[in-house]
């Protein structure tokens, strides 16, 4: 059994049986195939919906896809993912937080944080300019910022660390 929770809002537990889809205890008509042209189809209870998957995280087991218009981020935790935080060995929670680097070449327009201050996964962070777009990046994970390695107004290469994270 898989427990899904969609936009940190819906929570789902999802199991197969046979060749039907159990979704919070409940038999549901379900069918989702990827089409040759990249997109997914889906086909539930009789409805059907067109998505593409956005985006893909493996290590943090989250998947992003966009159903007309909108978009999905699924968060998965497997049996052995619930396993270990009901022995409160969450991996999640236990992990190190990385640095945040530059996705690309650009100037530090503005840092957003201090050394020592909590931050929450999706905060800002630091704003950016490449190409002549600001870009806001946003904290990966829950932590703490331990240094900040970037200066306002400076340039920076791709892959340079900009913020230590703990």
């Amino acid at each position: 059994m898989l427990q899904v929770a969609v936009n940190e809002e819906s929570n789902f537990s999802i199991e197969r049986e046979d060749s039907k889809w159990i979704v919070n205890d409940t038999a549901t008509n379900c069918d989702i195939s990827q089409q040759p042209n990249g997109l997914i189809s889906i086909l539930l209870n009789n409805k059907s919906y067109t998505g593409i998957i956005e985006k893909i995280d493996r290590k943090a087991k989250e998947v992003t896809v966009r159903v007309n218009g909108q978009l999905y981020t699924s968060a998965i935790k497997e049996p052995i993912d619930l396993l270990l935080i009901n022995m409160g060995m969450d991996l999640k929670a236990n992990a190190k937080a990385e640095p945040v680097k530059a996705p690309m070449p650009g100037m530090v327009l503005k840092i957003l944080v201090t050394p020592g201050q909590q931050v929450n996964k999706g905060d800002a962070l630091i704003i950016l300019e490449a190409m002549k777009m600001e870009n806001l990046l946003k904290a990966a994970a829950t932590g703490t910022v331990k240094s900040i390695k970037a200066v306002e107004k400076t340039a920076v290469e791709k892959g340079a660390i900009l913020i230590e994270m703990e």
